[in-house]
C-alpha cells in the first residue's frame, strides 16, 4: 500500500513540481522527510494508567512504538513535575511514513465529522505543516469500544520544501484535503 503513494511522488509528483518551479534538477524537488505524531496526555499527572493507553493507541495506529515526553519544567498549579512524563510522540520516516499519510488522507480525515478540509494556513514558514486532530477514534485501527478518554494529536509533517508554497502544493499533489 505505501508503495503506492511512493511510485507516485516518483512518477507523477516530482515532474509536475519540476515543471511548475521551474527547478534544474529533480533533486531540488520537495519531499516528505518525516511525520511526527505526538499525543499529549494531561491526566497522566494524576492517572498513570492514561498515558499507558495513550501509548497503546500509537503504537496501533503507527506500527512502531512510541517515546514518552516527559514535563520540562515544574508547574504548581498543574501538580506537575520536571520529569514527570506527559504524553507520547513517534516519528515516522520512509514506508510507514508514507503509508500513515496514505491512511490519514483516504480514511481517517473523511471520517471527521462536518469535514470541510483542512486549513491551508498550519505552515510555519519553512514548508513544514501541522494538523491537529481532535480525536483518535477517526482512525479504522482503534476500537471505540475500548476507548476510555477521547483524545486529540498533533500531526506534523515535515518536508524538503524551501517555502511553504512548495510545501502546499507538494501536499496537494498527494492528496491533502485543503480547504478552497
Amino acid at each position: 500500500m505505501s508503495a503506492t503513494l511512493k511510485e507516485l511522488y516518483t512518477t507523477s509528483i516530482v515532474p509536475k513540481l519540476v515543471s511548475l518551479y521551474e527547478y534544474d534538477s529533480v533533486m531540488q524537488a520537495p519531499k516528505l522527510e518525516k511525520i511526527v505524531i505526538n499525543i499529549g496526555v494531561g491526566d497522566a499527572v494524576s492517572n498513570s494508567k492514561a498515558l499507558d493507553q495513550a501509548v497503546e493507541e500509537l503504537t496501533l495506529l503507527t506500527g512502531q512504538k512510541p517515546v514518552t515526553t516527559k514535563a520540562k519544567k515544574s508547574i504548581s498549579n498543574f501538580k506537575l513535575r520536571e520529569g514527570q512524563a506527559i504524553g507520547a510522540k513517534v516519528t515516522l520516516r520512509g514506508d510507514r511514513m508514507y503509508y500513515f499519510l496514505e491512511k490519514l488522507v483516504s480514511v481517517a480525515l473523511p471520517r471527521v465529522r462536518d469535514f470541510r478540509g483542512v486549513s491551508g494556513d498550519s505552515f510555519d514558514g519553512r514548508g513544514n505543516y501541522t494538523l491537529g486532530v481532535k480525536e483518535q477514534i477517526i482512525f479504522p485501527e482503534i476500537n471505540i469500544d475500548k476507548v476510555t478518554k477521547v483524545r486529540g494529536m498533533d500531526i506534523i509533517i515535515v518536508t524538503t520544501a524551501k517555502t511553504d508554497k512548495e510545501a502546499k502544493s507538494l501536499l496537494t499533489e498527494f492528496g491533502f484535503p485543503f480547504k478552497k
